[in-house]
């Protein structure tokens, strides 16, 4: 799995928006400035999150946008596939080897582990919301149950362990 621009900028612009909320609506132009972002891939970004119902967009003078839901009920999950439409793509499914072999039909011992780390992405990713990332790193780790492994400094995921 490889973290796109598109959903790491749009997961920094919704997390803008979250840090914000009771401010007020605020312009594409504003965000990209304050988080230093190219202006136009901003729009674009904040246009797919429109359409996912992640922000609302207000018109006029006073115009912007805002989150359409509080920051505890919009997860990184939401967010990531508003902005890039997967998580996680399963080759087999999207850049097959060759169309017979992999095809669902034929007998693949690879596939179920491709489809079960999907699902395990897409849980850790739907388990942590804008809302628990609005502190500090050393906060978000112990949050999202990061810790560090007695032996030899390693760092695991609860989620990813089960």
């Amino acid at each position: 799995m490889r973290i796109t621009t598109q959903a790491e900028y749009g997961l920094i612009c919704a997390l803008h928006l979250a840090r914000r909320i009771d401010e007020g609506p605020v312009t594409g132009r504003e965000i990209a400035k304050t988080e230093r972002l190219p202006a136009d891939y901003v729009e674009q970004i904040m246009l797919k999150l429109r359409r996912a119902d992640i922000v609302k967009s207000t018109r006029g003078a006073h115009g912007g946008y805002h989150l359409a839901r509080e920051p505890q009920l919009i997860s990184v999950r939401d967010v990531i596939a508003a902005s890039e439409h997967s998580t996680f793509e399963v080759h087999c499914t999207s850049h097959p080897v060759e169309e017979e072999r992999c095809a669902s039909s034929h007998d693949c011992s690879i596939r179920p582990v491709w489809v079960l780390l999907q699902r395990r992405i897409d849980d850790v990713l739907e388990s942590v919301h804008l809302s628990d990332l609005l502190v500090q790193e050393s906060e978000v780790r112990e949050r999202i149950g990061l810790v560090t492994a007695a032996a030899g400094g390693r760092l695991a995921l609860p989620v990813l362990q089960g």
